[in-house]
């Protein structure tokens, strides 16, 4: 039982393990998928597989969590005897989902709400509330939590390898002669986000294999400035070749304090398609 009543509250972007969410009773306000025929919540009633199977189809939009969602959350964790609420987000810099959690959270005067903008997104913002959910559990105060996820989000990064950028251009996060290009001269950016949690493209690489060495020689060297630091791999359609990625990152990182390997959200999928993969490294505390 959580001794300080803390709930954490995170959005469905952030991709925070199945398990992890059930085991530490985490709230997820789940991203909206909205195709021309029917909407649908992340995670709860479609899966990432669904969406693949769907994309040559229809490429749907992406939305923010449903209000009425979100208040039924809220009311769950009064119900339930939490006093305070840490609400773990997204970038900002990518989504309205961070400015939707805090505005709902003011109508709920009964709990003391706190705000964090991870400057991230998939399992790089996960990662900060699979951080905050331990440190609750071993009794942390909420200030040293806050304390401490603030200098992590500062040493954290994600870096993606798409497979193709066709879907990206078509939802409109990078432009259509970009995507052309990159199809033509087989060029592969490794895409991370920066200070301000706004996508930018970090490297590139002619063709997939060169660009997630790439993306795994960077991660080694961010490994490299901290004495302790968690790594992710995040993967769309692409299982196999995240477990290679893991496997390879364990013999060059021997020293990272936790491995782990998730499953990209179906509100992601819609954006970079099939064949992504992510890697994650967190800095924890000393």
């Amino acid at each position: 039982m959580n001794q300080q009543k803390v709930a954490i509250l995170v959005d469905s972007g952030m991709d925070v393990p199945p398990d992890f969410v059930r085991e530490h009773s985490i709230f997820v306000a789940p991203l909206r998928i909205i195709y021309k025929d029917h909407e649908y919540n992340d995670r709860l009633d479609i899966t990432p597989e669904q969406i693949y199977e769907r994309l040559h189809a229809e490429v749907p939009r992406t939305s923010l969590p449903d209000t009425g969602i979100v208040n039924g959350l809220f009311k769950r964790m009064a119900e339930e005897g939490y006093e305070k609420v840490l609400i773990i987000t997204i970038s900002s810099g990518l989504s309205g989902t961070h400015n939707l959690l805090r505005m709902m959270a003011q109508e709920h005067k009964e709990l003391e709400y706190h705000m964090v903008d991870t400057k991230n997104i998939d399992i790089g913002g996960g990662l900060q509330a699979m951080l905050a959910a331990r440190l609750i559990r071993e009794g942390k105060s909420l200030e040293e939590v806050l304390d401490k996820l603030e200098t992590s989000i500062k040493a954290t990064r994600i870096y993606f390898c798409l497979d193709t950028l066709e879907y990206l251009a078509k939802g409109g996060r990078i432009g259509k002669v970009s995507a052309l290009l990159g199809s033509v001269l087989k060029l592969r950016p490794v895409i991370s986000c920066n200070a301000e949690g706004i996508y930018e493209t970090v490297a590139k690489a002619r063709g997939n294999a060169h660009a997630l060495a790439k993306a795994i020689s960077i991660v080694v060297s961010e490994a490299g400035k901290h004495l302790r630091f968690a790594i992710a791999v995040a993967y769309g359609s692409a299982s196999a070749e995240a477990a290679r990625v893991l496997e390879e990152l364990k013999k060059l990182l021997p020293q990272c304090d936790q491995f782990l390997s998730t499953d990209v959200s179906p509100a992601l999928s819609v954006h970079t398609g099939p064949g992504l993969i992510g890697i994650a490294v967190q800095a924890l505390p000393a």
